[in-house]
């Protein structure tokens, strides 16, 4: 025999009003629920932004010129240069001179330490070999570092990837959407490899 509440319970399951009510009553709670996560959503993302803004960048880059290289008397260099190499000490050489350990021989008169020849007085050089060596001079960490407290949000993977001077160095001198306009144009067609501050200025149109 069957029970008189599975009959009853049947019995209201095949009203139609009934699965209204129960369709309706899901309807209700599902809206719900996506509007509480669109809302948890939106705050997070408002947190984050907020973060963004207020707490300062924590920049990794060492001012330490050459500690690592001193000590196992080794240098990085920039490597690409067909003619010029810089090496993290800052000098800069004719590829034919780079020692075995990467450094510049600098007993070789044409070797220039710190050298700022191609350059013009805003920081954007014609040659980029030249750029990475006037950038590792020790005085310009304070205009790096003010450099790196105003980046955009959009270069801080860029920039917190480097590890030191020489390494930011690299990363600045290399041509970026800084040093172009109209995304196919050099903003200074001679002097586009950049460690200053701020970008060539816009070539009229």
């Amino acid at each position: 025999m069957v029970p008189c509440g599975a009959v009853l319970w049947r019995r209201l399951l095949r009203k139609r009003w009934v699965l209204g009510v129960v369709f309706g009553l899901s309807l209700v709670y599902f809206i719900s629920s996506t509007f509480k996560q669109e809302e948890r959503m939106v705050r997070d993302r408002n947190l984050l932004q907020v973060q963004e803004h207020e707490q300062p960048i924590l920049w990794k880059v060492k001012f330490s010129p050459g500690n690592s290289s001193q000590l196992s008397n080794q240098c990085r260099n920039s490597v690409q240069g067909k003619l010029l190499i810089t090496d993290e000490l800052g000098y800069i050489c004719e590829r034919k001179d780079v020692l075995l350990n990467g450094c510049c021989d600098v007993h070789v008169p044409s070797t220039r330490l710190y050298s700022c020849e191609s350059c013009l007085p805003h920081g954007c050089c014609s040659v980029y070999e030249y750029c990475v060596s006037c950038c590792l001079q020790p005085s310009k960490q304070h205009l790096l570092e003010r450099f790196l407290n105003r980046a955009a949000i959009a270069f801080q993977n860029l920039f917190m990837a480097v590890e030191d001077h020489f390494e930011l160095c690299l990363a600045k001198c290399r041509t970026s959407s800084q040093s172009v306009q109209h995304e196919n144009t050099y903003r200074d067609p001679i002097a586009k490899y950049c460690y200053g501050e701020y970008p060539p200025e816009l070539l009229p149109v």
